[in-house]
């Protein structure tokens, strides 16, 4: 009997390694639309789909990192000033886009730029920095999803939206979990209505990276701004004590940030070069670590017997 068990096991696993492992033909015709190309993963992504041969059109929030990745590229790749969170600049990019794809239409849209910041305990916050998160990392990804979704569906391509660990276990307080939450849900109903399209939507969700998000000297520098303005109220409560040991424990957790940023890169690029994408790619050791839960169980599950081409 367990002899029996071994044996399906192993060869559902050479199954899926299979599946998993055909790459698609053509790509050097195939149009990528990134955000957040000036540095982190996006910035990497651009120039490794341009070593592949394929058509990037890299989104940038500065002139200065657009002409930066330019200059470590092929004259394929092409760049736009992008500000996600500003609907008058999504919908300029999504023109340029169109101009440039054509009847071809867009194969492959990664909503990748975001931001992390502020990052505090929530009652030391207020509205607006919840709203500063969101409008980048949820309403940004929406909106430029909604903008290129015809494009997308005329190619029959994909939509890559980057996630994270936090939006499946909230580890901080702040807008940046409630965003990524609000990723997971967007996607997991985009690709309900677009299954019958033929568009997959894949989530990437890594764990903790060396990336500017996960920059120590910003996030520490910031907390303590907002530790100095808060009400004589709110620091009484907590206290001096609790606010520089919470200072600590961040340190300590910021510095094991994984600098192996090509883990997040080939999820990526799977999920758009594959013939058989993933529904969800988790990056990181401590990303796959937090789904070994049952709640994941059925993804995983799913994604092996009804996963899409």
């Amino acid at each position: 009997m367990w002899l029996l068990l071994i044996v399906l096991l192993g060869l559902v696993f050479l199954y899926r390694r299979y599946r998993y492992s055909q790459i698609l033909d053509n790509l050097t015709d195939k149009y990528v639309f990134i955000t957040g190309c000036d540095t982190g993963f996006g910035n990497l992504l651009a120039k490794q789909l341009d070593k592949r041969g394929m058509k990037v059109l890299a989104a940038c929030l500065t002139d200065h990192g657009a002409d930066a990745l330019k200059k470590e590229t092929s004259s394929r790749l092409q760049t736009v000033l992008l500000d996600v969170s500003s609907s008058q600049s999504v919908s300029a990019a999504a023109d340029w886009v169109k101009d440039i794809v054509r009847d071809k239409g867009l194969w492959g849209l990664v909503n990748n730029a975001g931001i992390g910041l502020p990052v505090a305990k929530n009652e030391w916050l207020t509205k607006d920095d919840f709203a500063n998160v969101l409008n980048v990392n949820l309403l940004g990804v929406i909106d430029v999803t909604l903008k290129m979704l015809p494009m997308i569906r005329r190619a029959r391509g994909r939509v890559v939206n980057v996630a994270s660990i936090a939006g499946r276990i909230t580890i901080c307080g702040g807008g940046y979990s409630i965003s990524k939450y609000g990723v997971e849900s967007f996607s997991d109903s985009l690709r309900y209505e677009l299954s019958r399209f033929g568009v997959n939507v894949c989530i990437i969700e890594p764990g903790y990276f060396k990336t500017l998000i996960c920059n120590s000297e910003l996030i520490l520098g910031k907390l303590r701004n907002i530790w100095e303005n808060l009400s004589e109220e709110i620091r009484t409560a907590y206290g001096q004590q609790y606010f520089e040991n919470h200072c600590s424990r961040t340190a300590e957790g910021l510095a094991k940030c994984n600098p192996k940023l090509h883990l997040v890169i080939d999820c990526m690029e799977h999920a758009l070069t594959a013939v058989y994408p993933k529904t969800r790619y988790s990056a990181g050791l401590d990303a796959k670590l937090l789904f070994i839960p049952l709640s994941y169980c059925p993804a995983v599950i799913t994604d092996l017997f009804f996963s899409q081409k």
